[in-house]
């Protein structure tokens, strides 16, 4: 009964005008910059910072927040039609998205991210609610020996990402290892494979790696095949999903949604690699495993999910703890500190308004982003009847002002330019991508918390064991990883069974 009263405290603030007015613009802003690939959320927070000043801190959390999951939907928008992933989180949804597009099903591609994302928000939001306090203890739990473990899991599903060869899908990861070492040293700031250039001495960017291996390398692939005008036509019929594709995405949304939003309360997760696990988690699960990456609706269905599921849960450690667990709850941290507000324990008791008040305005954004989406997605299939001649050209611009305009650095330009070849040369060679950016996301991570763990040891590796979270995590990760070969010998071992009593 007192949760009800809270809702219903936070709804009536969340429809003040002015707060669903801030509500409004962030959720259609965040839509706008994930739509247009390379800019992402947090450039965009970081621009709006100063316009929040004049406002109420309500409307402005409001207005951020809605910035951050708004851009969650605009990001399968580009990865669907043209294949470049708006945010980075919509990297996956580009393995299946573009190909049902490709296939004249690019709006139940569309209908299907809309649906998924409103219902994992929704179901975000509720866990917010119900969950933020022991969820929040819980993450309180994981230090670096269970950050390691934990991408250890991520490490066992590269393999899963590819629909090709095995071996492959291994040596593209390895490549991502390699390139996520370029840069500082986490721990003690040595360069490492910088070539004395300041560009690499922060690392390669994760933005002009995903533009130059997405979309300047489908670009060169579409304009040395001579792509015609046809290619790119489709009929705006059928923009929603059937009740075949619903039956096939209900469960991918529910195990997506779970998913997104318990690795999204841990910190440094972020809402990529969820999307990147969920993924994998279908191509395991499914009966036609070989169908993924060919426009299999399951494929966008749970990452998309993943992805806004995330945001959610990110908002966990920010409202009850004061920790920002990615990039993007760092900034929306520094919009509560601008205003005096400090995030934490403290802040239902202390300013529920802002509390309920930004939980509750996540439900209304929700309903916000459904109504905006659906109606345009006439509107986006529209751009598949754009002549390639005219539509390659936009897309490098955008790629280009993308990237520029996370750093203001025109070298990123240049690594993006070079990762477009390599993605060209990957995909002559039938050489997948998606495996090698899991591998340099988690990569990043996984070696500074192996680092920091050692740290906490004195260099003992007991520490990865003698924890008991840790070695549950480290136990499952080497199940997941043994569990393929154990049962491929005893289907091999039942079948030459059956032909010998068959003989």
């Amino acid at each position: 009964m007192e949760l009800l009263q809270h809702v219903a405290f936070g709804f009536s603030v969340a429809l003040e005008p002015a707060n669903l007015l801030a509500c409004f613009v962030g959720v259609f802003v965040g839509t706008l910059i994930g739509v247009l690939p390379g800019i992402g959320s947090v450039a965009t927070m970081s621009l709006l910072l100063p316009v929040t000043f004049a406002m109420s801190p309500t409307a402005s959390i409001i207005m951020m927040a809605g910035i951050y999951y708004g851009a969650m939907y605009g990001g399968s928008t580009t990865s669907i039609l043209v294949n470049i992933p708006g945010e980075a989180a919509s990297v996956v949804t580009c393995l299946d998205g573009y190909q049902m597009a490709r296939q004249g099903r690019a709006g139940p591609a569309l209908g299907i991210a809309a649906f998924g994302s409103f219902i994992a928000g929704t179901l975000a939001v509720a866990g917010i609610m119900l969950l933020a306090p022991p969820l929040a203890r819980v993450a309180l739990n994981f230090g670096p020996p269970e950050i390691f473990a934990l991408l250890l899991i991520g490490f066992t599903m590269i393999t899963h990402l590819a629909s090709g060869s095995k071996l492959r899908a291994v040596a593209m990861a390895l490549l991502g290892l390699v390139l996520g070492t370029v840069g500082l040293d986490p721990i003690t700031a040595t360069p490492r494979f910088t070539w004395q250039s300041v560009t690499l001495s922060d690392g390669i960017g994760l933005v002009p790696m995903i533009m130059g291996l997405f979309g300047i390398a489908e670009v060169l692939l579409n304009l040395e095949h001579g792509i015609k005008h046809e290619v790119f036509e489709t009929r705006i019929r059928g923009l929603l999903p059937t009740r075949q594709d619903w039956k096939d995405s209900a469960a991918p949304i529910a195990r997506g949604s779970v998913l997104g939003f318990g690795l999204g309360i841990l910190p440094g997760i972020g809402s990529i690699i969820p999307t990147f696990i969920s993924y994998a988690l279908e191509k395991r699960v499914s009966k036609h495993p070989e169908r993924f990456g060919t426009g299999t609706i399951e494929g966008v269905a749970g990452p998309e999910a993943a992805n806004n599921a995330a945001t959610g849960g990110a908002m966990i450690p920010l409202l009850t703890l004061g920790i920002a667990p990615n990039v993007v709850m760092a900034v929306l941290l520094g919009a509560f500190l601008i205003h005096g507000v400090q995030p934490g324990p403290l802040l239902i008791k202390e300013h529920p308004n802002i509390f309920w008040g930004v939980i509750t305005s996540m439900y209304v954004g929700n309903l916000m982003l459904l109504i905006l989406n659906l109606p345009l997605i006439g509107l986006w299939v529209q751009l598949l009847k754009v002549p390639y001649a005219i539509l390659f050209p936009l897309i490098l611009l955008f790629c280009v002002i993308g990237v520029y305009d996370v750093s203001g650095n025109v070298w990123d330009v240049v690594i993006m330019l070079v990762f477009g070849v390599v993605g060209y040369l990957m995909r002559k060679l039938h050489y997948e991508p998606a495996p090698l950016v899991l591998a340099f996301v988690l990569g990043r991570l996984a070696e500074e918390s192996f680092r920091q763990s050692l740290l906490l040891s004195r260099g003992s590796l007991a520490i990865l064991v003698e924890r008991p979270l840790a070695g549950a995590l480290l136990g499952t990760a080497a199940v997941i990883a043994v569990a393929p070969f154990v049962i491929g010998r005893l289907r091999s071992g039942l079948r030459a069974l059956d032909a010998a009593e068959g003989a």
